[in-house]
């Protein structure tokens, strides 16, 4: 899966091609910083200074670098989708680098942040058969019951809830197969050239 970037986007994170390798990565210490601590505008003044530029070119590129990074945490996005999504900001090899390097420490800052989305934390299943009715005495009807319990929150202050689903298995597993070929169609070359394309 590939990152779709807007134009605002690329026009925020276009500074960063033409500045060295080590702002850059002082970029990216400031972007995990603003994700634990929060935004800091004194930070933003220091960069701007040394850098010579508008404090708000810094403000946007680093929230630009962290929106990069933090989104394709988010999607666990591969290397090679990664740098390809890259691709079009022209960024050097080096550079790459240290946004990958950054990557996995972005991905344990998230983890450790508060979620309001519910999550997966357990599924239970039931089979029900009906075998007869009044009406009919030989029929079978299978119908297949999901009970989902979700959890919101952090470790300390979780919030359960359930959701009861219900189908029978011939929808069920049309909606497996959908999904399956869903996926195997998004690892494809000509899906990641199209949306590689979508603007």
């Amino acid at each position: 899966m590939l990152l779709v970037l807007s134009e605002d986007h690329k026009e925020h994170l276009a500074f960063l091609p033409k500045v060295d390798a080590a702002v850059v990565g002082e970029f990216g210490r400031i972007a995990l910083e603003f994700l634990r601590r929060g935004t800091s505008p004194k930070i933003y003044e220091g960069a701007a200074r040394k850098l010579c530029v508008p404090v708000e070119m810094v403000q946007r590129g680093v929230e630009g670098l962290m929106f990069l990074m933090t989104e394709s945490s988010k999607h666990m996005i591969s290397e090679v989708d990664f740098l390809d999504s890259v691709l079009v900001l022209g960024f050097v090899e080096e550079l790459n680098q240290i946004l990958l390097q950054h990557h996995s420490e972005i991905r344990s800052v998230l983890s450790l942040l508060p979620s309001n989305l519910p999550a997966y934390h357990n599924m239970e299943w039931r089979l029900d058969v009906q075998l007869a009715s009044r009406s009919v005495r030989q029929q079978v009807i299978p119908m297949l019951s999901l009970r989902l319990l979700l959890m919101r929150g952090c470790d300390s202050c979780t919030d359960h809830s359930s959701r009861v689903l219900q189908t029978d298995p011939s929808t069920l597993l049309h909606l497996i197969s959908t999904l399956e070929a869903a996926l195997v169609a998004m690892k494809t070359s000509h899906t990641r050239r199209i949306l590689r394309n979508i603007k």
